[in-house]
């Protein structure tokens, strides 16, 4: 998965299309990526130790990694990723846009 936690990603489809969000939390095994304050849904809970008081909770869902791009930092565009080898460690993401390390 090319998308990390706290990457600033755009939404590119679903009813959330066209806004920018930080990630909060990379679900890698179900392809699937959580946004701050996006995709939000309503849980009714019942009153538990955390919460003394039940009602409805309004809380983030996952939406799928397909939907959305990364943000380069650089050129503050929507960029698809590469990786490239560095002379001295491991890969790192390179913006295809700007040519940019995004690590």
């Amino acid at each position: 998965m090319q998308i990390k936690k706290n990457d600033t990603v755009l939404v590119t489809a679903g009813k959330e299309k066209g806004k920018r969000g930080r990630v909060i939390a990379v679900y890698p095994k179900e392809n699937r990526i959580l946004i701050e304050k996006l995709n939000m849904i309503k849980r009714h809970t019942r009153p538990n130790q955390q919460l003394r008081q039940g009602g409805i909770v309004e809380k983030e869902s996952p939406i799928s990694a397909a939907n959305v791009k990364l943000i380069c930092a650089k050129c503050d565009k929507p960029t698809s990723i590469s990786r490239k080898p560095q002379s001295d460690g491991p890969r790192v993401r390179v913006c295809k846009a700007c040519d940019a390390t995004l690590d």
